[in-house]
């Protein structure tokens, strides 16, 4: 099995996006978007990870069998979100008993 040998340059750049993502979600968590924290905060996390994944794990030049079970866990991982979301968002709609009877 053939390895593909990324320059040098290229892990400089990607580590300078991530240190750039990295500032956006510091500089990010200053600044009070309501609703849209979570939405920002999941966005560029989404971000990094695909950097991650496509450049230190390899992916990218990985084979595309490779590249469907990359896509399976992010489709899995996309599943868990909306569960969690939806259990989140639905928790004040049931009434909270205020006494026994």
């Amino acid at each position: 099995m053939s390895e593909h040998i990324l320059e040098k340059k290229i892990y400089y750049w990607v580590f300078a996006a991530l240190m750039a993502l990295l500032a956006a979600t510091v500089g990010i968590s200053y600044f009070h978007l309501g609703e849209l924290n979570v939405f920002a905060a999941l966005t560029i996390a989404f971000v990094k990870a695909t950097l991650i994944i496509l450049y230190f794990m390899h992916v990218r030049y990985s084979s595309r069998l490779l590249w469907i079970f990359v896509g399976a866990g992010f489709f899995w991982l996309g599943i868990m979100f909306a569960l969690s979301f939806a259990d989140y968002f639905t928790r004040d709609w049931l009434p909270v008993p205020t006494a026994w009877e």
